[in-house]
Formats: C-alpha cells, sequence, structure tokens
C-alpha cells in the first residue's frame, strides 16, 4: 500500500503494481524524511521524477504545492497505473507522463526548464553494474546543471554502494558488459586446433588470417606456440588440467576481484549529502554556483 504523506492530497492511496519488486517504491518514513529535508522546496516547484513507478515522489511534490511534474517511466504496465494515479488525484493540469528511458535525451529533453527538483530512482542492479552506474551519473550531471541555485537532485542507491575490480588485465569468468568471456576449456581447444591447422597451412604455403575464435580476443601467435609447444589438443587439456591441479594443492589461488567503494561525486555539483537508511542511501546534490 501506497499513500500520499502530507499535503493536498494527503492519506490519498495510490496505485501499486501488486509485485513489490517490480518497482520498489520508497517507503513512507523514507519518503517523509526527504521531504523533510526538501521542506520549503517544493511550493511551485518544477519537478523532474525519473524512474518515477507509479509516481511515489513527483505525487508528493505536487500535494505539496509543486506546480509541475514530468514523470518518466518505461514499464508500460507500470506507465498506466501512473495515469490511473493522477487522474484519481485529479491533477493531470500540473503532470505529464513521458514513456521512456529516464537516462536518455529525449526524457532530459522534456525535464522542466528552469528545474527545482530532480528525482533519480533507478534500479539498485544497474548502479551495482559499472556502465549503468556511469549512465546514471551522466543522467544525473545533465539534472544538476539545469537546476536552479536553490534547487537539489536526488539518487537513491542501495548502500553500501560498492564496484567489483578485478586486477588489471584480467578477464573475469562472467565479465558481462565489463569485459569479455574468459575463453572456456572447450574454446581454448577449438584454438589450438585452429592453431595447429593454421600452422600445417603455412608449411604448405597457403596463407589465411588466424582466427582464435568468435567472440574471443585472445593473442594469437601466444595460442600457435601453445599448440605447437604443447601438442595435440588432448595433451594441452592435460598438461592444463596438471598445472592447475599443481597450483590447487600447493594453495595458489588466481586472482580475486576486489569490492571498492563507489565514487558518488560529480564534477559540477555540490554534494553529495547522503543520508543512509539501512539497506539505502539517499543522496542529494546541488548546481555549483556560477
Amino acid at each position: 500500500m501506497l499513500r500520499i504523506i502530507s499535503g493536498e492530497f494527503r492519506r490519498r492511496l495510490l496505485h501499486v503494481p501488486p509485485d513489490a519488486e517490480t518497482t520498489r517504491p520508497y517507503p513512507d518514513r523514507v519518503k517523509e524524511s526527504v521531504f523533510g529535508l526538501l521542506r520549503g522546496h517544493c511550493e511551485g516547484a518544477t519537478v523532474f521524477d525519473g524512474f518515477s513507478g507509479p509516481g511515489t515522489m513527483g505525487l508528493e511534490a505536487v500535494s505539496r504545492g509543486a506546480k509541475r511534474c514530468v514523470f518518466v517511466e518505461r514499464e508500460r504496465s507500470v506507465v498506466e497505473l501512473l495515469h490511473q494515479n493522477i487522474e484519481m488525484l485529479g491533477c493531470g493540469d500540473r503532470c505529464e507522463v513521458v514513456a521512456g528511458d529516464a537516462l536518455g535525451a529525449g526524457a532530459l529533453a522534456r525535464a522542466p526548464r528552469p528545474l527545482t527538483l530532480a528525482f533519480l530512482d533507478p534500479p539498485y542492479a544497474m548502479v551495482r553494474e559499472p556502465m549503468g552506474f556511469k549512465r546514471v551519473m551522466a543522467q544525473l550531471q545533465n539534472l544538476v546543471d539545469l537546476l536552479t541555485p536553490d534547487g537539489f537532485a536526488i539518487l537513491r542507491t542501495p548502500w553500501p554502494l560498492k564496484h567489483t575490480v578485478w586486477p588489471e588485465g584480467f578477464v573475469p569468468p562472467e565479465a558481462g558488459v565489463e569485459g569479455r568471456r574468459a575463453p572456456s576449456r572447450k574454446d581454448r581447444r577449438g584454438m589450438v586446433k585452429r592453431a595447429r591447422r593454421a600452422s600445417r597451412e603455412e608449411e604448405k604455403g597457403i596463407m589465411r588470417p588466424f582466427n582464435p575464435g568468435r567472440g574471443q580476443r585472445h593473442d594469437a601467435a601466444a595460442w600457435t606456440t601453445a599448440g605447437d609447444e604443447q601438442g595435440s589438443p588432448d595433451e594441452f587439456e592435460s598438461q592444463l588440467e596438471a598445472a592447475e591441479r599443481a597450483l590447487r594443492e600447493a594453495g595458489v589461488v588466481g586472482p580475486q576481484p576486489t569490492l571498492v567503494d563507489v565514487d558518488l561525486a560529480l564534477p559540477r555539483a555540490l554534494g553529495p549529502e547522503t543520508h543512509v537508511y539501512h539497506t539505502m542511501a539517499v543522496h542529494l546534490y546541488a548546481r555549483t554556483p556560477q
């Protein structure tokens, strides 16, 4: 159950998805705390509510006196709930709904100018992944640049917020968007076979570019040498297994990742002023004085 806490629509209940994981709305106590920090900034404000869900923060701001709010939400079923909430409250003249990516250029173009308050509440999985976090912070900086001198941008993240960092040059087995998939044993067997075939063809005068395999980016020369020196692919695999077993028995482990704190600072913003609420945090930013 989601409700408006204060203002014109106080205690009114909002339509929410049946699955709480779909939108992960602000808990009432956290929402009340955030708007306590923003006391005096909602009256007559213009608001951007990115990843708005059913309108938790934007509609609270409208209830407290905001004159205009742009909501951006990509999930179609949630957009429909947001429209229902706006219609139920009868505040359609103050609300604009954008069905799209809150981190896209289109969403930024629809943001009010000047901008008093900007809420950005991306999925936790997005900010835990470095590339997704980079996109979020880039859009947050764009929003901060639009703020009035007394405006605030508010970002919510999980807490603590850390990123996994691997040793330089090491490709983790499950690199995902951060890197490349490390070669499996099957990949390596195929690479050895191709290397040996390329070597034989070269002896016969058949010249073809060496291809280590689809989706792989490894040193062709190194694999050619490995194939020539280690013998057949089966012998090569046996030596790999023996070497790995010897390392395990010796207590030697491979490169391990480390968790590092994420830098939440922005180049053209004051802050963040961070407020922690158990497993989440809310970060407030203001525009750098010009």
